[in-house]
């Protein structure tokens, strides 16, 4: 595509002469440069791309765009916004992949990972050849790729659509992080379906207030535009238990698909039943009532299946498709994970790093513990401190064995991050154990018959931050490990 051509795409007001080269790709990173690059300077939270332009150019750079002047021997278009105009640069060159999918946008504070994971499910069982864009991992078919973030930056994002289109993909489920939507890295995507799951106190450190955090979160729905496509139309499926559904209600123009426990909703579920084993309930829809039968446990699983459900039904699977997949699905990995080793107590893993969701997870498995229930759990650093004394007041809370360990401590020192814990339960009864190996293997050498231990805040995660190091670390693993040796 020619340099010209591409920058149509910009502002009106964005003035430009000179030379127009054919550019191959964009990039803004200088270590992806290749010949005939246009390079964008974007300035983050750490380096300004700004630094790296003359090596970009030297690299085969055949033009560039910054936010102020720079002399270079290649055309340099200056913009107010770098990152807001890479969006829209990126979108234009890979041909504006997202319109030539259905793409479905899960946000929300909790179950993002299993809800997408079990949408991507149910269209795979109705015959549709589908993407995955997520916390874990990039799923093109039956291919996966690693992911740095939730939601990629624009640039990747686009990219990673335009290979979804170059592999004759359907539906593209994807996970939209309150940052992503705050940055701006999902502008341009052409979404059919935003799902809500929940809003819940995290990334406070980002946000700063909930009142921002909402605001955030609420992108997703007042994005899906503003005009009525009757062949294409959108839909924001809401968690009608949740308050915030009500400020996103009044945000979008999008048909609304509502779907709740308590509240009134479109889409429902009655008499629920949670064992070991699973859960049952009986589904409430415009299709009549269902028996729902599934092995995934506790009522957090109960809103993740409705939302799905709900998600399915727009997306046009049928009822009937639906659960059947709903009843044969075991779980997603480092969600309530079970690790069996062939002992005679229960292991659980589960990527609960917030309040509601450590308090969700111990909750349930209150429900069907017969004995006692051990929780190993830590907090992250460089994140929301706020949310530390929080989680360790609903681990005393709801736990007889809480055990505060180091979770991925980043920049902080553990310790402190454990201080901070533990202020918020003075003269509680808890252990603390820095390191995490060391409480997980406590945790299961003091473990009876029937006790249940739950090891919560890093999930599927296979590493732990400390400082800038990632070292390779599976709870799951961890855990088996401790239990054989036992």
């Amino acid at each position: 595509m020619k340099l010209h051509t591409l920058l149509e795409k910009l502002h009106p007001l964005v003035s430009f002469s000179g030379d127009n080269p054919e550019i191959t790709s964009i990039a803004n990173d200088n270590r992806k440069v290749i010949e005939g690059s246009l390079f964008v300077c974007i300035k983050g939270y750490t380096v300004d791309g700004h630094s790296f332009a003359l090596d970009a150019v030297k690299k085969g750079a055949v033009a560039v765009l910054a936010e102020s002047k720079l002399q270079l021997d290649v055309p340099v278009i200056v913009v107010k916004d770098t990152k807001r105009a890479l969006s829209v640069l990126a979108d234009a060159f890979f041909g504006q992949p997202s319109h030539k999918m259905h793409v479905i946008g899960i946000t929300g504070t909790n179950g993002k990972t299993t809800t997408s994971h079990l949408i991507d499910q149910i269209l795979i069982d109705a015959g549709k050849k589908t993407g995955l864009i997520g916390t874990m991992y990039t799923k093109i078919g039956d291919q996966i790729n690693d992911t740095k973030n939730t939601t990629p930056e624009s640039l990747t994002l686009q990219k990673t659509l335009k290979d979804m289109v170059d592999c004759e993909v359907e539906n593209v489920t994807m996970e939209v992080s309150s940052h992503a939507l705050d940055e701006g890295r999902v502008h341009g995507v052409d979404y059919d379906v935003a799902v809500f799951t929940n809003l819940t106190q995290d990334h406070l450190d980002y946000h700063k207030t909930m009142d921002d955090y909402r605001r955030a979160k609420g992108l997703l729905f007042a994005q899906l535009g503003n005009v009525y496509y009757h062949d294409r139309p959108k839909y924001a499926v809401l968690n009608m238990d949740d308050p915030a559904s009500k400020e996103y209600i009044r945000s979008t123009s999008a048909v609304i698909v509502t779907y709740g426990i308590d509240e009134e909703a479109d889409i429902m579920a009655r008499n629920i039943e949670i064992t070991a084993n699973g859960t049952t309930f009986e589904l409430i829809s415009p299709f009549g009532k269902h028996f729902i039968s599934m092995q995934l446990l506790g009522k957090f699983s109960v809103y993740n299946v409705l939302a799905s459900i709900s998600a399915g039904l727009v997306s046009g699977v049928s009822i009937d498709s639906i659960i059947a997949t709903i009843a044969k699905i075991e779980g997603v990995s480092g969600r309530f994970e079970l690790v069996n080793a062939g002992q005679n107590f229960t292991v659980i893993v589960d990527y609960s790093h917030t309040p509601d969701s450590l308090e969700n997870a111990l909750k349930t498995i209150n429900e069907f513990a017969k004995k006692r229930v051990l929780v190993v759990v830590g907090c992250g650093g460089d994140r929301d401190k706020t949310k530390r004394p929080l989680m360790a007041q609903i681990a005393c809370k709801y736990s007889t064995n809480p055990i505060f360990t180091s979770d991925n401590p980043r920049s902080e020192d553990p310790e402190q991050i454990l201080l901070d814990m533990t202020e918020g339960v003075k003269g509680g009864k808890y252990e603390v154990m820095v390191d995490r190996r060391e409480a997980i293997f406590h945790a299961v050498r003091q473990a009876s018959e029937q006790d249940i231990i739950l090891i919560a805040g890093k999930g599927h995660e296979t590493y732990q931050q400390i400082g800038k190091e990632f070292h390779d670390f599976d709870d799951r693993l961890v855990a088996r490990e401790a239990i054989e040796e036992r």
